[in-house]
């Protein structure tokens, strides 16, 4: 069956902006949350004829902020997960540092 968000993470609204990312439950350091981004090779965009990029409700509901408690993960080419680099409490809202970017950038 297919789950948008781990057992540990719910949507709501957040200081941040908007809606956001918070952890149900503690979630440790280096905990691997799960696929955020995916791009679908042969899926080309009709006008930039460039491949699709599918963000799914982590990659989609993750705010900004300069002291972030998580980071992007590359685990395949295509392919990004969302990791927590330090403990999340329970309530805390889960946040990734970035700016526009391109998922395969890895200084983001």
């Amino acid at each position: 069956m297919y789950k948008p968000l781990p057992n540990s993470v719910t949507i709501k609204p957040s200081k941040i902006n908007g809606l956001g990312l918070f952890a149900t439950q503690l979630i440790k350091k280096n905990t691997d949350l799960g696929m955020t981004h995916l791009i679908i090779a042969y899926w080309p965009h009709p006008v930039t004829k460039q491949n699709e990029v599918i963000r799914t409700p982590l990659g989609g509901f993750i705010n900004h902020s300069e002291e972030s408690n998580c980071v992007r993960l590359e685990v395949t080419e295509t392919r990004w997960n969302l990791k927590t680099i330090k403990d999340i409490k329970k309530g805390q809202e889960l946040t990734l540092k970035y700016t526009l970017y391109n998922p395969k950038d890895k200084n983001d």
